[in-house]
């Protein structure tokens, strides 16, 4: 016992150090005049405005480049919840956060956030989950040192004389004899202070500072090289009236001493918190004002301010806008309100200012909000909208339409529901694949030029994913139509932009996709989640038209809207998948093979084109002439028309324009190319496919228990392929079901 009692101390002081260590590392309680050591030393911290500390929370945590068809896209880390290590990450949406990150650097130029940042899209688009991410992106970031954050409150010693001022004196030996000769009252111990006036609205401590020298010193320390503009809030603003009248009242009792009036500050840092309501604060559509004030000065918690202040009226504030003040206020479906509940925000985003009963309160926080389309439109038709209309930033929040992000978040999700049980390989791929082909709109041909139009015209949603997705265009185009196509992928993307109806505002919402993946996840007749049940909930959730509005859209030519069809279409990729796990696994396919030879091709081309010999590695590095009948021979399996000079120096030109793209990186042959390399990829399997069915047959009957009929080298093959499998992702059951099924629909 005695034993336990001391390893108990023990940790305790280990505990008590640790957090003493921490509070001073981390300055948690300062005096006035450390404060402005600080704000010397790093004033690129201290001068930055609610806005420009969230562009640098942006900023701090990097950036990377994710591909797309057309380029490369600028892509923010905030948003993949480092700090969580990856829990409830944004996927996708770099547009949303590239266009947020312009419009608040628009704002830090302006010097204050002067209109409401509003994200609009269909229901479940991830705009809750966009302004999570920068909201808990705030929170870690205002715990470190690079972010710290810092208010002030107003400290008032006990132990009162006849001395001077307003009567703070003491005693011989008492604790204020440490601070008696102009030092601060910031470090006093809680039992010799009277009483300590909180700021619930966290004035910026140099508020403190008369405007006209604050504008000095902004003008002394505001950094030369850097884009940095100091924000309206610190050139022009004003304590709060609470904190004004102290400071009055102070600065008279002293008369005129201000430096007496700042040993009355304790500077204090704070951390933004939703759950306290910091920083960041959250507005539901309720019916309530988002402010409040009440007088305190009769309190009895305040009854042992001095006599000069007692006669002050002192107002306490309180509600969202004031919990937000200093960081971002969130209004959470904001067109749900009543008007006449938000027409204040007009001149409070304006001004910078809320103007309350008794007192009008300045700001330093970012608006932001969210609302779904059907109310925004709503919301265009009434009268008062025009006033609104420069007050608000739009930013359009669509679903995902690249594959790969709606996959991830899939996977994600079935993680979740899961638990752990295994997911076979393509569940999560195939939920995303229908859900995005929900999305696709027919293209508008006339958009185009008239080259294009025809191609266009017939692309089908499962064309329009994989071009929004890989850049693949669909085959058997001309090589000319092709790199046509390939050129106007972002204009595609992009040509329904103006529209009321654009695309990835109709179709399944990762909401709807949700009850997809729970019963895919819960479903029994597997051991395991299987992309087969994934497929049939669909057909079940394509039955509800009465419940889902986007089931009961017209079908359009080509396949757009035809939901049941779809479920046959992600079948068939699924199938596709499925397909290339098995030949690559049985060793039928060597996946490396179609880029070896491409590579020669390649070569050999850029060789003959410059007119130069080429080396052979099979002749002892003997000089030779380029191989034209090898190139002959990939150029009838790409079924190449037209004169053979012409493709290749239209090739090699294509190489040219991706490096100009891409300095000093090497030509990556199968992104250039992916087209022909699908072509060489399909004809090797078309000679081989008797081969390759046998194959996949002899796996089959490994998987079900009937090997014994097999040769020995067949079936040491099929047991290399079983093990591949596993080593992709599958168990012994899930490639026994999917492989079977593959086997019955494409081998027999």
């Amino acid at each position: 016992m005695a034993e336990t009692t001391s390893q108990v101390k023990s940790l305790l002081a280990s505990l008590g150090d640790a957090v003493r260590d921490d509070f001073k590392r981390n300055r948690r309680v300062m005096s006035f005049g450390e404060y402005m050591n600080l704000v010397v030393s790093e004033p690129t911290r201290q001068l930055r405005s609610s806005t420009q500390y969230i562009v640098d929370c942006f900023d701090h945590y990097g950036v990377s480049d994710v591909k797309y068809p057309w380029g490369e896209v600028r892509r923010f880390h905030l948003f993949d919840s480092p700090w969580a290590a990856g829990e409830d990450r944004l996927f996708g949406q770099e547009h949303v956060q590239n266009t947020t990150y312009r419009i608040l650097h628009s704002f830090m130029q302006d010097g204050r956030p002067n209109k409401l940042i509003l994200l609009h899209g269909p229901n479940g688009s991830a705009k809750s989950t966009f302004i999570r991410c920068l909201g808990r992106g705030l929170e870690h970031y205002s715990t470190l040192d690079e972010g710290a954050l810092y208010r002030f409150s107003w400290i008032f010693p006990a132990s009162k004389t006849t001395k001077g001022g307003i009567g703070f004196g003491g005693k011989e030996g008492d604790p204020l004899d440490a601070v008696r000769d102009g030092e601060s009252f910031a470090y006093l111990p809680d039992d010799v202070i009277d009483a300590r006036i909180f700021d619930e609205l966290r004035d910026h401590p140099l508020l403190l500072i008369p405007l006209d020298e604050r504008q000095k010193l902004i003008e002394q320390l505001q950094p030369s090289g850097r884009q940095f503009n100091v924000g309206d809030y610190l050139k022009g603003g004003s304590l709060s009236p609470k904190n004004r009248a102290i400071y009055d009242a102070l600065l008279a009792s002293y008369h005129g001493d201000y430096l007496q009036v700042l040993r009355h500050v304790r500077v204090e840092r704070f951390e933004i918190s939703h759950r306290y309501r910091t920083g960041w604060v959250t507005v539901e559509p309720q019916l309530s004002v988002d402010a409040t004030e009440r007088q305190v000065t009769a309190d009895r918690t305040l009854a042992a301010l001095p006599p000069s202040l007692q006669s002050v009226s002192l107002f306490e504030y309180g509600g969202e806008v004031v919990g937000a003040n200093r960081g971002m206020i969130e209004f959470d479906d904001l067109l749900k309100r009543p008007l006449e509940h938000y027409k204040y925000l007009l001149t409070t985003v304006e001004r910078a200012a809320l103007s309350l009963t008794s007192s009008t309160l300045f700001l330093d926080l970012m608006f932001i909000g969210s609302c779904n389309d059907i109310h925004l439109s709503a919301f265009r038709e009434i009268p008062d909208f025009q006033s609104f209309k420069g007050r608000i930033e739009l930013v359009r929040v669509p679903y995902i339409l690249d594959v790969r992000h709606e996959e991830a978040l899939y996977q994600a999700r079935l993680r979740e529901a899961a638990g752990g049980r295994h997911i076979a390989p393509h569940t999560a791929y195939t939920a995303a694949l229908w859900a995005v082909l929900s999305r696709m709109r027919k293209p508008q041909v006339e958009r185009f030029p008239s080259t294009l139009a025809e191609v266009i015209g017939k692309l089908t949603p499962l064309d329009k994913a994989d071009l929004y997705s890989t850049g693949l265009v669909p085959p058997n185009l001309t090589p000319d139509r092709a790199r046509e196509l390939s050129a106007h992928i972002k204009e595609l993307w992009h040509e329904s932009d103006s529209y009321p109806i654009y695309e990835g505002r109709v179709g399944a919402s990762p909401r709807e996709m949700q009850t997809v993946l729970l019963g895919a996840a819960g479903a029994t007749r597997y051991d395991y989640v299987s992309p087969l049940v994934v497929l049939e909930e669909i057909n079940e959730l394509c039955k509800q038209a009465s419940l889902y509005e986007f089931l009961r859209q017209d079908v359009q030519p080509g396949g757009y809207h035809d939901h049941k069809k779809l479920v046959d279409v992600a079948r068939g990729k699924l199938f596709d998948q499925i397909d290339d796990d098995v030949r690559a696994a049985v060793g039928l396919v060597e996946e490396s093979e179609y880029s070896r030879v491409f590579d020669r091709y390649v070569n050999h081309v850029m060789h003959s084109l410059k007119k130069e010999k080429i080396r052979s590695p099979g002749s002892g590095g003997r000089m030779e002439e380029p191989d034209e009948n090898m190139m002959k021979e990939v150029e009838r399996t790409l079924e190449i028309t037209g004169r053979a000079e012409e493709f290749r120096q239209s090739m090699i030109a294509k190489i040219g324009a991706w490096s100009l793209d891409h300095r000093g990186q090497k030509p990556v042959l199968s992104e250039i190319f992916s087209e022909l390399l699908r072509k060489l990829r399909e004809s090797y399997f078309e000679k081989h496919k008797k081969t390759i069915a046998k194959g996949i047959n002899d796996l089959v009957m490994v998987l079900t228990g009937n090997e014994t009929s097999l040769s020995a080298e067949n079936r040491a093959r099929a047991e290399t392929g079983l093990a591949a499998m596993i080593e992709r992702g599958y168990s012994r059951e899930s490639a026994r079901d999917l492989v079977g099924a593959l086997a019955s629909l494409r081998y027999r």
